[in-house]
């Protein structure tokens, strides 16, 4: 089979053998497959990765100097059927596959470990118990977004935000565009979108943000239309305030208790969804933010970072870092897309063959020009 190896920065067509099922696994011909931006960063910075991962106990990460088959976010058409395949899974189904497959006893990340070749290439071999048949005839092109919309699901549902919350969301790539589209899903009445690119931010109107902010011109945190506390005289003035007012009211400890009961004793802050990923957007959300807030961290920073902890103590901010996605996250995203709960459309921008993926990757450098990329294996289109 023809597939694309990454290895020393370098993206190559090449041919190699087709994948052979083992019992319970699936070998499917691969209809779309998109290029993640942990694809992007993963060419350059896998090594740094790689590390991390060994000091959690896994040694087959992919590295610079290993011929590595990328690509986690596919949907495939069953060709081949191990032994003690269930029958829905029979040839010809569509399927989406959670990203990990076993070889021998043990599990590696599919199109992140050389071990587990990913979609970008003609077949790949997923496992039936992390599988799913695609339902109501979805397009492969949208069935391909379920891992991303997957990723973004998990970080909402982290979020534990309402739908009165204001949320804001830093960076409108291919993730915070999929958190604008489940947050609007879910009904958050306001949604704040920043991003430097002008492209960008016309997608993540069309994904349904209220309020999309260039951040050189305008403070998404003023942009949210709320008086939030930023300042700590604001903070002094509101706690003497409330209990001025407080003490004059007979079993006012009463009252205190079953306010702070319902999230009212304490000023509240926005949810904030760091979606941008490089060097120094931790330390500059929790200095800038207002008291109170809620960060949920999902883009990958691949360098060393660094904040201020007293600043964050000092400003009461919840830092919460999430990754990845459960399986039956994975399986209500499929199912949110079938279904039309969730529109993720305005995510692709650009479908490009195997001989094309070099071409996508430049491309996906220019954030005006293209979003998410999709690799259609059959597809001759070289350029975008």
């Amino acid at each position: 089979m023809r597939a694309v190896s990454c290895q020393d920065r370098t993206l190559s067509v090449v041919e190699l053998p087709d994948p052979v099922p083992a019992r319970g696994q699936l070998v499917l011909d691969v209809l779309r497959c998109g290029i993640c931006g942990s694809d992007l960063h993963a060419r350059e910075h896998c090594d740094g990765l790689a590390d991390v991962l060994e000091e959690l106990g896994y040694e087959h990460f992919m590295r610079t100097s290993s011929a590595t088959v990328m690509g986690h976010e596919f949907v495939g058409e069953v060709v081949e059927r191990g032994r003690g395949v269930r029958r829905e899974f029979r040839e010809g189904a569509h399927v989406v596959s959670f990203p990990l497959v076993r070889r021998g006893r043990e599990g590696h990340p599919v199109g992140l470990s050389p071990l587990a070749p990913g979609g970008y290439a003609e077949r790949v071999l997923v496992e039936q118990s992390m599988s799913f048949v695609v339902p109501n005839g979805l397009a492969p092109e949208v069935a391909a977004l379920t891992e991303p919309m997957a990723v973004a699901l998990h970080a909402v549902n982290e979020a534990r935000l309402s739908r009165r919350d204001t949320a804001i969301v830093l960076g409108c790539g291919p993730v915070g565009l999929a958190v604008i589209c489940w947050l609007k899903a879910r009904g958050v009445r306001t949604v704040v979108a920043s991003d430097l690119s002008a492209g960008r931010r016309a997608l993540a109107e069309r994904c349904g943000a209220d309020v999309v902010v260039d951040p050189t011109e305008r403070s998404p945190y003023d942009a949210a239309g709320r008086r939030f506390v930023t300042t700590a005289p604001d903070l002094f003035r509101y706690g003497l305030d409330a209990m001025d007012k407080l003490r004059l009211v007979p079993g006012w400890h009463h009252v205190f208790r079953a306010a702070d009961r319902l999230g009212a004793a304490q000023p509240g802050g926005p949810v904030v969804f760091e979606c941008v990923g490089v060097p120094g957007m931790i330390d500059s959300v929790v200095t800038a933010a207002p008291m109170a807030t809620r960060v949920v961290v999902v883009g990958v920073c691949m360098g060393t970072d660094a904040f201020r902890p007293s600043m964050g103590i000092n400003k009461q901010v919840d830092l919460r870092f999430v990754a990845y996605y459960s399986p039956l996250e994975f399986r209500d995203t499929l199912h949110a897309l079938a279904d039309g709960t969730v529109d993720a459309s305005p995510l692709v921008t650009g479908t490009v063959g195997l001989d094309g993926v070099e071409a996508a990757f430049a491309a996906l450098g220019d954030p005006d020009r293209h979003a998410k990329v999709l690799i259609d294996p059959r597809s001759a289109v070289d350029s975008l």
